[in-house]
């Protein structure tokens, strides 16, 4: 029998809160053609995904949405048994299903789930539940075979998080009396118990300095590049999620959020994970940058109270720009960097700048701090982590430096 192909079920937050079954004539079509209990689960998932948007990150929600949508999808679909008889075993055998899904579950890029069209959201017949990341720069899409997907510990991670929390948000609602999900977790086979030395995925010293160079080149050049540069030093320097420069719904970065205290010194007002204010320091050296780009802007050298222009603009239109804008910047200055250093110091050094994403940015200012000696409580305060020990777990590892430097001097005879 063939697999019932799958079908999105929720659009966006924005989209979500504004729902009406005439304007997703399909989607009302799919859940009323199932089963009497189809058409409630799907309304558990609204609720659930809605209070997840009024009261999480966008990243949480959108997390949160692929996860619920993808369990549901099994439910109705695959297993064809409402929640209320799931057990354990049943989880066990959806994490299963997620380590291999079907092929026709498996999409190579991110589609829009719904199209709009003669005034009614359709299915986007391209969008599938599970992505095959590609390896960047890699060939053509066609390229890639959907048979070798396999989460990541990561992601099999989220897709219990995820799946946790919607059942304790049902039985907080006493849609349910009880959480499969949660016991399953610990037998699930797939899971690896890793004790390995992690490596921070970040840029050494001189693959940093090629990025920068490229970047202040690009600049020079052309001043339509000045943002580029800014974004890139603002990155690395002030430690920032890529999320945090950019748009969102509940906040948008603005010229003020950077502010000098009484005795002088520079701040940036961050609006970070889990809805935490923090301000982040901002050394002298990052200041001539920012007089830079807002010369470019037509600002003047330092931001002042109350001024609303955001902190990078988007080229057309107004406002702030989202994240996936500011990514493909960053891109850019990586692939041009990639190509110097390529050329002038060999494939080898210069391949990790083919892997490099955003983020990378981040680990790379913070894992320099560490390198040069800084008080690891300021530093865990700058980069918005709950505790020190988040800091040393992921950028000093003082253990297992001590056990590398122990280690060093033992002999084969």
């Amino acid at each position: 029998m063939a697999t019932p192909k799958p079908v999105p079920l929720y659009p966006t937050y924005a989209g979500l809160r504004a729902l009406d079954f005439n304007d997703y004539p399909e989607l009302k079509a799919f859940l009323e053609s199932g089963e009497s209990w189809w058409m409630s689960h799907w309304l558990w998932g609204r609720e659930f995904l809605s209070y997840t948007g009024r009261n999480k990150s966008e990243h949480t929600f959108t997390r949160f949405r692929n996860e619920t949508e993808r369990f549901l999808l099994w439910v109705f679909l695959i297993k064809g048994v409402p929640m209320e008889r799931l057990r354990k075993a049943d989880i066990l055998e959806y994490a299963d299903f997620c380590w291999q899904p079907p092929v026709s579950w498996i999409c190579l890029t991110n589609h829009e789930k719904f199209l709009l069209n003669n005034g009614c959201y359709i299915q986007n017949k391209e969008w599938a539940p599970y992505r095959l990341k590609l390896p960047k720069n890699t060939g053509r899409d066609s390229e890639a075979d959907k048979k070798k997907y396999r989460p990541s510990q990561q992601t099999l991670t989220a897709t219990f998080t995820s799946i946790i929390a919607f059942y304790k948000y049902l039985m907080n609602e006493e849609y349910l009396y009880g959480n499969p999900a949660q016991i399953a977790k610990a037998d699930c086979r797939h899971f690896i118990r890793d004790s390995q030395v992690k490596e921070i995925r970040r840029l050494t010293g001189e693959q940093w300095q090629y990025v920068f160079d490229v970047a202040l080149e690009m600049a020079d050049q052309d001043p339509l590049y000045e943002r580029s540069l800014f974004i890139i030093c603002a990155l690395k320097t002030l430690f920032l999620r890529i999320s945090e420069l950019s748009e969102r719904e509940k906040w948008s970065p603005v010229m003020s959020h950077f502010w000098q205290d009484s005795e002088g010194n520079w701040w940036l007002k961050v609006f970070g994970k889990g809805r935490k204010l923090r301000d982040v320091t901002v050394p002298g050296s990052f200041i001539h940058y920012l007089k830079r780009y807002r010369a470019y802007r037509g600002l003047t050298p330092l931001p002042s109270v109350g001024e609303t222009q955001p902190i990078v603009e988007k080229i057309r239109g107004q406002g702030g720009m989202t994240s996936r804008q500011l990514a493909r910047i960053v891109q850019q200055v990586f692939d041009r960097a990639y190509d110097a250093m390529r050329l002038a110091e060999g494939e080898d050094k210069a391949r990790k700048l083919r892997e490099a994403s955003t983020h990378w940015l981040r680990h790379t200012g913070a894992s320099m701090e560490v390198e040069r000696d800084r008080a690891l409580k300021d530093l865990s305060e700058d980069l918005g982590h709950s505790s020190m020990a988040t800091t040393d777990t992921v950028y000093v590892q003082t253990e297992n430096r001590v056990r590398a430097q122990s280690g060093k001097d033992r002999g084969v005879k």
